[in-house]
């Protein structure tokens, strides 16, 4: 199933790694992104979970060469029996930085970073769920709010989480922000935090929304969508230069 996405996503997260300052940690967001817990990735490998959690945490040297490509096989063979969510949705993104017009800027962090930062880079106010800030994020996506809705089928729509969900959903040409969070209801995929920007009066069921289903919502006023992707790929460049 897919094996040249799958060769092409191996080396990347092998070269990450290999390349990283702190490959613990490098090893550490793959893992939370394909979302397999260290107990499942020991059992895969035949080791304790504690080797595992010392590779993460910095307590063993680093990783040579063997470890690193059992490691990538593991992430890539239960994602696979999993149904290959990951390798999917890698899939879609080769070839085309922007798989839909409606989608803006779409980034991964090369090191995971938490909610509190992204709220800093699109100068926004958190209306919703502000306890959940310290959240890890892999990534965002800005998305013309207008394109998104009148344009965008479901099958579409899932294009927005580029690898993993565990990302920033950006709203751009929002009102009230009303549209956007029934769409992230509806369509049952949540993201780690929803922002809208451009909004004149926010609606209270947008508000309510997000509270029910527990993700941050923040208010942009970054002064135009260009200032707004500029803080984004700040941030971008920011996790590229610690590893």
């Amino acid at each position: 199933m897919l094996e040249k996405e799958k060769e092409a996503l191996a080396k990347r997260i092998a070269g990450e790694i290999t390349l990283s300052s702190d490959p613990g940690k490098t090893m550490r967001k793959w893992r939370e992104i394909f979302g397999i817990s260290q107990t499942e990735l020991a059992e895969y490998l035949g080791v304790s979970s504690s080797v595992i959690s010392d590779y993460e945490g910095g307590r063993r040297k680093s990783p040579g060469a063997s470890t690193i490509r059992k490691f990538v096989e593991a992430l890539l063979e239960i994602d696979e029996r999993r149904g290959g969510n990951v390798i999917k949705a890698f899939s879609k993104t080769i070839g085309s930085e922007l798989p839909t017009s409606a989608i803006l800027d779409i980034r991964e962090f090369a090191l995971p970073l938490t909610i509190r930062d992204l709220v800093g880079a699109v100068k926004g106010d958190v209306v919703a769920n502000m306890h959940l800030l310290d959240r890890r994020i892999y990534g965002y996506t800005v998305v013309d709010s207008i394109k998104a809705i009148l344009e965008m089928s479901s099958e579409e729509f899932l294009k927005l989480y580029g690898w993993t969900t565990e990302r920033a959903l950006i709203f751009t040409k929002v009102t009230t922000g009303r549209s956007p969070m029934i769409a992230v209801r509806v369509q049952g995929l949540k993201p780690a935090v929803v922002v809208l920007h451009g909004v004149k009066k926010l609606d209270e069921l947008a508000v309510k929304l997000a509270e029910r289903e527990r993700v941050p919502l923040v208010i942009s006023h970054a002064s135009s969508e260009a200032e707004l992707i500029t803080g984004l790929r700040r941030l971008v460049e920011k996790t590229e230069k610690e590893l």
